[in-house]
């Protein structure tokens, strides 16, 4: 198993440490609120620590685990402190009535991150398409990613499968948008029936 460090500690953070950290990886947690990152660390357990928002992050894989508004900036303040590092975004961009996405073809928040990230650094969109619920429950569903690195992907998708998903390779960095319009699918589905118990998965079907 590895360290993952995660920048924030709202509730896609506590779902993504909590499994892993159940799953055998060491967690790290780095917020601007150390307060809130401490009590999260204590919450998640299994030898979880905390990390100075801002500095170098102890895991190789850092998973971008805040609100699409601040994601870009959150890792511009990093700057240097993450080249050489897997990110992984999870930010869905939605509009104000999770009608739509504000972003556009060719400028997903994964591509944004990408443009200011440090030399080195290579991004990959995963998680975004899992609600927050069903990740916490430890079900074994389908996980989704995209990213131009095929290293850095293998590395997200050894990570995927050791917390019991399966991962899902959608291609380059250009396929993040898409998976930002997944999430809109997803919650679309939710909001009309299906419930937010759910989660979006491919099937193999028999030739």
């Amino acid at each position: 198993m590895t360290t993952i460090s995660i920048i924030g500690a709202g509730n896609m953070a506590t779902a993504i440490g909590t499994r892993a950290a159940k799953h055998g990886h060491a967690v790290e947690f780095m917020s601007r609120d150390t307060a809130k990152a401490q009590a999260l660390a204590e919450q998640v357990g299994n030898g979880a620590t905390v990390g100075t928002f801002g500095a170098r992050p102890a895991g190789d894989i850092v998973v971008v685990a805040v609100l699409y508004t601040g994601a870009v900036e959150a890792v511009a303040h990093y700057g240097d402190a993450l080249a050489g590092k897997i990110l992984v975004d999870i930010t869905n961009p939605f509009d104000a009535d999770v009608s739509g996405l504000v972003t556009t073809a060719g400028n997903s928040v994964s591509q944004q991150i990408a443009a200011v990230a440090p030399e080195g650094a290579h991004v990959v969109k995963a998680f975004n398409s899992i609600f927050r619920g069903v990740l916490a429950e430890d079900r074994p569903v389908d996980a989704f990613f995209a990213g131009d690195s095929a290293e850095a992907k293998a590395r997200v998708a050894a990570f995927l499968e050791s917390l019991d998903l399966r991962a899902l390779d959608a291609g380059g960095l250009e396929m993040t948008h898409a998976l930002e319009w997944a999430g809109i699918l997803l919650v679309g589905l939710a909001r009309n029936g299906a419930g937010f118990d759910i989660a979006l998965g491919a099937e193999v079907l028999g030739r």
